[in-house]
């Protein structure tokens, strides 16, 4: 039985299409019968290109898109406490109390 459960959301950002990278303004994502993966029903994702009409098409298994869900969330919570949080604070935690310079010593993630 098909859902056609269907969420659209304006979104920012690049995709490399079949011959070129291509902006991204909009992204189409359902649940439902894939066209290429092999599953029964799939987390599909069309992104898109609302005025050259390209389109990046995702298909992924429920689990995987639970999984790619989770790690999106760790890699931006990540990524803002080194990018938004205290420099003062992150400099401490990386020099073990001496001052580090961030601009030119490696930043780990923070997992």
């Amino acid at each position: 039985m098909c859902s056609y459960i269907t969420e659209i959301v304006a979104i920012s950002g690049s995709g490399k299409g079949r011959n070129d990278w291509t902006p991204l303004d909009k992204a189409v994502i359902y649940y439902d019968h894939p066209v290429h993966a092999p599953f029964d029903h799939a987390l599909n994702i069309d992104f898109t290109n609302s005025v050259t009409n390209e389109r990046v098409a995702v298909e992924l298994s429920a689990q995987s898109a639970r999984d790619l869900i989770a790690r999106i969330e760790a890699a931006l919570n990540s990524g803002d406490a080194v990018h938004l949080g205290s420099q003062d604070a992150i400099r401490q935690k990386l020099a073990g109390g001496r001052q580090a310079d961030l601009t030119t010593e490696h930043v780990p993630p923070f997992i």
